[in-house]
C-alpha cells in the first residue's frame, strides 16, 4: 500500500487511491471513487461513489463530496464544504444526478455550498460561507449567498483586479506572474 488510511477511516473495496494519499480519522471513501496522488482527505469527510479527485488536492475536515462531482488537480476544499448532486431532491421520488466540475487550482472557502450543475473555473476563489449557484469564471473571486463576483485573483490566490475589470492581462503585485482574464 503506497498511501495512508487511518485505522478509523473506511475505504470501500474498489476505490482507487493514488500514491502518497492520506485518508484521516473517520473519513469514508466509497467504492468506485477515484483519488489521485498526494490527496489529503480530512477527518470525517465523505467521498461518494463515482467521485473523481485529481492530484495534490486537499479536502479539509467534514467535507461532503457526492456522486457527480469531479475535482481537478491542485484544489483546496475548505472545512465543512458541501457539494450537492440533485436539483430536485425528494425522499420518495426518483432522483437524477446533476454533475459539477471543479477545475484545476480552485480554492473553496470553509462552509461553502456548491449547488450541482456548475463549473468552478480554474484558479477561481470561492469565499468562505458562499453559496455557488452558477458557473464561476476562471480566476474569479466570488463571495456571498448567492455567490457574486467581487474581483479577480492570481494563481497565488491574491486579488489582482476588481469586479469592473473587463478582461485582459494583469501582472500580480505579489508573485509577479501574468494572469490573462478572458470574459
Amino acid at each position: 500500500m503506497n498511501y495512508y488510511v487511518h485505522e478509523t477511516a473506511v475505504v470501500e473495496e474498489g476505490a482507487s487511491i493514488g500514491e502518497g494519499t492520506k485518508i484521516w480519522h473517520f473519513a469514508h471513501v466509497r467504492s468506485t471513487a477515484s483519488l489521485g496522488k498526494n490527496v489529503i482527505v480530512g477527518k470525517s469527510s465523505y467521498i461518494d461513489a463515482e467521485v473523481k479527485i485529481g492530484d495534490n488536492v486537499k479536502v479539509q475536515n467534514l467535507v461532503s463530496v457526492y456522486n457527480g462531482v469531479t475535482i481537478g488537480n491542485d484544489v483546496f476544499v475548505g472545512p465543512h464544504v458541501a457539494f450537492t448532486n440533485d436539483l430536485h431532491p425528494r425522499v420518495t421520488e426518483e432522483w437524477e444526478i446533476t454533475r459539477t466540475s471543479v477545475e484545476d487550482g480552485v480554492s473553496i472557502g470553509a462552509n461553502s455550498t456548491i449547488i450541482c450543475g456548475n463549473i468552478l473555473g480554474r484558479y477561481s476563489l470561492i469565499g468562505a460561507g458562499s453559496v455557488v449557484n452558477k458557473d464561476v469564471p476562471p480566476h474569479a473571486l466570488v463571495v456571498g449567498n448567492p455567490a457574486r463576483l467581487i474581483g479577480w485573483v492570481c494563481y497565488c490566490a491574491r486579488k489582482i483586479a476588481g469586479r469592473d475589470f473587463k478582461g485582459g492581462k494583469v501582472v500580480c503585485e505579489h508573485c509577479g506572474r501574468t494572469v490573462e482574464v478572458n470574459l
